[in-house]
């Protein structure tokens, strides 16, 4: 456990949970997030997940500007359906990404674990997607993406990035809870 896992690991937690809360306040603590996992998994040879982060950072704009443009009069976020084509398109869109990725990092790199980090991080660009476009359903593909990592990062002896990825797991549950009635978020948001 480093310094920057410790930090990273705090502004993770904050983002996440103002994300849960439609706060637009999320979006830079998450490109700061960004910044210091992009570093942390250069130091532990994750390349798919670094270069997520980086994705994640371009992901983020479109998101803040998204949500900027996509609240009521009285500043609450609204939340959009995902129609069943969009789904799997998205699904569709993250198995050829792991697949593509996966390839590169296996051939190509020293990756420490490039399938599963690829379909990790292939998946996570689909739910940062989905979130930055308002859907309800990113919080249920973050719940499985985040359990996954769970397992990867303790195998990787990042045990507090483990335990922020479990809270994170639990956040999301609440998101989606919480984004389920729009109009109960108020007017900070």
């Amino acid at each position: 456990m480093s310094t920057l896992e410790i930090v990273a690991v705090l502004v993770s937690f904050l983002a996440i949970w103002l994300t849960a809360r439609r706060n637009l306040l999320c979006w830079p603590l998450n490109l700061i997030a960004c910044a210091l996992y992009f570093k942390l998994f250069l130091d532990v040879r994750l390349y798919a997940d670094m270069m997520l982060q980086a994705a994640f950072g371009i992901g983020i704009l479109y998101g803040w500007l998204a949500w900027k443009r996509g609240r009521r009069d009285t500043g609450a976020v609204v939340v959009m359906p995902l129609t069943h084509s969009h789904a799997l398109m998205g699904l569709g869109a993250g198995a050829v990404g792991a697949v593509a990725i996966g390839w590169y990092t296996s051939h190509h790199t020293n990756a420490a674990l490039p399938w599963i980090d690829a379909t990790l991080s292939s998946f996570s660009l689909v739910a940062q997607y989905w979130a930055a476009r308002r859907h309800r359903e990113s919080w249920l593909l973050w719940i499985a993406v985040d359990i996954a990592y769970v397992g990867m990062f303790v195998g990787k002896g990042l045990m507090l990035t483990a335990g922020l990825y479990a809270v994170i797991a639990g956040l999301a549950v609440v998101g989606f809870r919480g984004w389920r009635r729009p109009e109960q978020i108020g007017p900070n948001t």
